[in-house]
């Protein structure tokens, strides 16, 4: 029988060169990182998804690759690598890491050979033009930053393809050689343990380098290929895609499980934030009611914030306005003409009430939810750090010199811990939240373990129930003859409603935002306070 843990799975998104620094040089580190384990298990991560720590000249925060077999020095060595294994292994967590295999940096030596002469073995690793192709700036993806998707080299002579920065050179995956390195790096990290890898720019990676050949082959093959491949390596390992793609094509991703285990789920994320900008849950409910369902070992991965900028791109113009005004309405704030350079809590203000209710929405969503590290005490970004680097600075652990990350001199530090003001470090911290019981991290803990404890989110039947008011979002979830119902209420305003399922007659509470609220009778109208919510499950224990 597969083994589909990934569905109930908590994912933890961290960036090792910014969450702990143990040896004083002002850059994370493996062995900081499995210092710090103990946060992880605390909150109750099941799975830990490690952004790219590879060899790199660090242009793009590590997404610049130079060796994909190694550990950047700065964070350590291998051996620090499977120390932190162990260390999460004991935990009982597991480790996806970042695959980035859309492109290399041109520092690599892949790229140096290929441009090195025509006759290079590595030439065609890559995608060249000895003339300068006609659609050199169509479809950028940093507009305002990138110019261009194609740049020349003068040694190589010939143009060669980038769909991100032009020191990220992209490879040619047409190519058999290639296909078969792809497979090489995967058995790698498979043979030290990781439980799967989250897959950068997907649709970059499949889609045809030269459009107008007619010897391109089957785009989502390689994905096909990729997962038999993790599959006979390792058991139950899984491929997570970076993919910002439309409800219509996903199932093609997903082959019901046998390309993409899971896919994250852009599009659910900018209706939740068109939903929280209008205080109404049509714009979710709408998104809910036209997502696909992933047949077969599917999943869809939630999430509120990660990485990169906040893409509210497949919003209309009125709608993305809408979630400036709210969320970001300063030039500074936004990015790439499409999106947000802001965290969570930086979006909505600090507002307590808000970011709870956010973050019950991520774990009551079908799916699989994915955290960015930082938000679960509520981080805010620095706006003086340039593009997305913003929501990129050093974990907050106390109110000690740089936040606790690091003892190295200020101007030493990967990237500056956040300034003074609301969401310093020296207000918003592990340590001090450990000590307060009512503070976000223990909320989002309580949530985490109630999550973990109801199966029917993770593989249920899911349905909308309809209670004829677009202020509240009630999501039904049936599994094995049990039901859980998760109640949201987006507004600043007490709403009453009632609750009928057919054939069930109580309901009780799992996880609430009121205190005192008993178990209760179908036939009992009930309210949620401003920005409340409440997990019911129907009927009392699970059978």
């Amino acid at each position: 029988m597969a083994n589909l843990w990934y569905k109930n799975a908590i994912v933890y998104c961290v960036d090792v060169e910014k969450f702990m620094d143990s040896d004083g040089d002002g850059v994370g580190d493996f062995a900081g990182l499995a210092h710090r384990l103990d946060h992880l298990e605390r909150l109750g991560v099941t799975c830990i998804w490690l952004t790219p720590f590879y060899p790199t000249p660090n242009r793009d925060n590590g997404y610049d690759v130079t060796d994909y077999y190694n550990v950047d020095p700065r964070h350590g060595t291998l051996g620090d690598f499977v120390e932190f294994m162990h260390a999460a292994e004991d935990r009982g967590m597991r480790v996806m890491i970042d695959l980035v295999v859309n492109h290399t940096s041109i520092d690599h030596p892949w790229f140096q050979a290929a441009r090195s002469r025509a006759d290079s073995p590595y030439r065609d690793w890559y995608v060249w033009s000895k003339k300068k192709p006609a659609n050199i700036s169509d479809g950028v993806v940093f507009p305002g930053v990138q110019k261009s998707i194609w740049s020349y080299d003068r040694k190589a002579r010939a143009w060669y393809l980038h769909r991100f920065y032009r020191h990220q050179a992209d490879l040619n995956v047409k190519n058999p050689a290639v296909r078969e390195e792809i497979l090489k790096i995967m058995g790698f990290w498979l043979a030290l343990g990781v439980s799967g890898f989250r897959i950068d720019a997907v649709p970059f990676l499949i889609e045809p380098k030269d459009p107008e050949s007619e010897l391109n082959p089957d785009p989502y093959a390689l994905l096909s290929d990729m997962h038999d491949f993790m599959a006979w390596r390792r058991a139950g390992a899984v491929m997570l895609a970076e993919a910002n793609i439309a409800y219509d094509v996903a199932g093609q991703y997903f082959d019901a499980g046998d390309r993409m285990s899971m896919i994250f789920d852009f599009v659910l994320n900018q209706y939740l934030f068109l939903a929280l900008a209008r205080r109404s849950a049509e714009p979710l409910r709408r998104a809910l009611k036209d997502r696909p369902l992933p047949t077969g070992m599917g999943q869809w991965a939630t999430f509120l914030r990660n990485h990169d900028e906040v893409d509210l791109a497949r919003l209309s113009r009125q709608e993305r306005e809408e979630c400036y005004a709210s969320f970001g309405p300063r030039p500074d704030m936004q990015l790439y003409g499409r999106g947000l350079r802001r965290r969570l809590a930086g979006m909505l203000d600090g507002d307590q009430a808000r970011l709870k209710l956010a973050f019950s929405l991520l774990f009551a969503m079908p799916g699989t939810p994915v955290i960015w590290f930082g938000d679960e005490i509520g981080m805010g970004e620095n706006l003086s750090l340039p593009e997305r680097h913003a929501v990129r600075t050093p974990m907050q652990w106390g109110d000690e010199r740089n936040g606790g990350f690091s003892s190295a001199p200020a101007d030493k530090l990967v990237n500056p811990v956040h300034p003074s003001g609301r969401f310093g470090y020296r207000e918003v911290n592990v340590a001090e939240q450990v000590r307060r019981p009512d503070s976000l991290m223990h909320v989002v803990a309580a949530m985490i373990s109630t999550r973990r404890s109801t199966p029917e989110i993770g593989w249920g039947d899911v349905q909308l129930i309809d209670v004829g008011n677009d202020d509240l979002l009630v999501v039904s979830y049936l599994w094995r003859s049990n039901r859980v119902i998760t109640v949201h209420n987006f507004t600043d305003g007490k709403v009453p409603f009632p609750l009928k399922v057919d054939g069930v007659r109580r309901f009780v509470p799992l996880l609430t935002s009121s205190e005192g609220l008993d178990p209760f009778a179908a036939d009992q109208p009930i309210g949620l306070g401003p920005f409340g919510y409440c997990w019911l499950r129907c009927e009392g224990e699970r059978r």
